[in-house]
């Protein structure tokens, strides 16, 4: 239900890793949040983390979201969080959950009904939706006509040089066992669910390289106002049964614009970088997005445009406010208001569908045919 008053909004953690140390513990106090609980499967992180921001520790999500004196619940453990999810929103809590929100289409459809019939805010952890400079790409965009080429180019290094920096030291050993296992085997069982005949190595890519980072960019493009392609062409650019993830090639066509999307893995690589290109007839647009795991990290915006023999190049850099502070305020905003924002999880339904169709575009380059879940049964 929508809260009033400006007074801080109640809020739980789930999930006590390394997203949440790096950047949400510490700015959901700025965003107007009232930390109450942490909870992570390892008791010993939940009780270290939780001192620190003088909440309450516990193990088991039941009770962090059926705690009374929590109001929304914040979902960023490992996996996909419908489950979770689905259990708030029953409580009457509303929801920020991380991507990956869920594997199919119809657990989202089901947590958008649940939400809806509750009045509750519901929203995913799209942050690159919230960047300060999105809103300023979205009207130099509008700009631009003649759009033949949006290209998304990902460089990807392994997870330990992004998170040095934390000095999280070593993970914690006394998270349940079998609460992980059961986790892991529901995950692919969803995976499953999206992709009926894909093998292993597909529903492993699917699960965690397109659901773990490429969905950020498909919902990048979606807060730019660019439609999602509703076919794509893809291959693995190295073997996708490899010890290392897969880079990969996608493609797609729609309405005169050519959608390019290149994200590659490249372990010894010194920093997370990403850029989004787009070519227009009278300019094109280059938008430098800011690297996770950094607080007041700044994303770099360049638009070039022609008119004649004009020529104007426009640098932007915005203030201090990321996108992962801007996503928190918009959702207490949401909360008082009662009205979902751009990030609602209706929006995941898309994302979601397009990466099936990835994924599915991946099975058929290796002669396997699979039909996306999202686009319904047989007949």
């Amino acid at each position: 239900m929508p809260t009033q008053s400006a007074a801080p909004i109640r809020i739980a953690v789930i999930g006590a890793g390394a997203i949440s140390q790096s950047v949400h513990l510490t700015t959901l106090r700025r965003a107007g949040f009232d930390l109450r609980v942490v909870c992570d499967l390892s008791p010993s992180r939940a009780d270290e983390v939780a001192r620190a921001y003088g909440a309450r520790a516990t193990a088991n999500p039941a009770a962090a979201i059926g705690a009374d004196d929590v109001d929304a619940v914040l979902i960023a453990t490992p996996g996909t969080h419908a489950v979770l999810a689905g259990e708030a929103l029953r409580a009457g809590k509303h929801v920020l959950a991380e991507k990956p929100l869920a594997f199919t289409v119809r657990e989202v459809d089901e947590l958008v009904a649940l939400a809806g019939a509750a009045g509750l805010i519901a929203q995913v952890g799209y942050m690159k939706m919230f960047d300060p400079l999105t809103e300023v790409a979205t009207g130099e965009l509008a700009e631009l006509h003649g759009i033949r080429l949006v290209r998304v180019t990902v460089a990807h290094p392994a997870d330990d040089p992004q998170v040095a920096h934390l000095r999280l030291g070593e993970p914690p050993a006394d998270a349940d066992p079998a609460a992980i296992a059961q986790a892991v085997a529901a995950d692919l069982d969803r995976a499953r669910e999206a992709l009926p005949g894909a093998d292993d190595d597909v529903l492993r890519y699917y699960a965690n390289v397109l659901h773990g980072s490429v969905i950020h960019e498909l919902s990048l493009l979606r807060a730019l106002g660019i439609t999602l392609p509703l076919r794509w062409d893809a291959h693995a650019v190295t073997p996708l049964a490899g010890p290392e993830p897969a880079s990969l090639r996608a493609s797609a066509s729609h309405d005169g614009t050519e959608y390019l999307l290149s994200w590659n893995w490249l372990p010894e690589y010194p920093e997370y970088d990403e850029e989004l290109a787009v070519l227009g007839s009278n300019g094109r647009l280059e938008y430098h997005l800011a690297k996770p795991y950094l607080l007041e990290e700044r994303s770099r915006l360049i638009s070039r445009r022609h008119e004649g023999d004009l020529r104007k190049d426009t640098t932007y850099t915005a203030g201090h406010d990321t996108g992962f502070l801007r996503q928190l305020d918009a959702f207490a905003t949401a909360i008082r208001i009662g009205q979902d924002n751009r990030a609602a999880f209706a929006g995941a339904r898309h994302d979601i569908a397009s990466l099936q169709e990835i994924a599915a575009a991946l099975a058929a380059a290796a002669g396997v045919t699979v039909r996306p879940e999202h686009r319904g049964p047989r007949r």
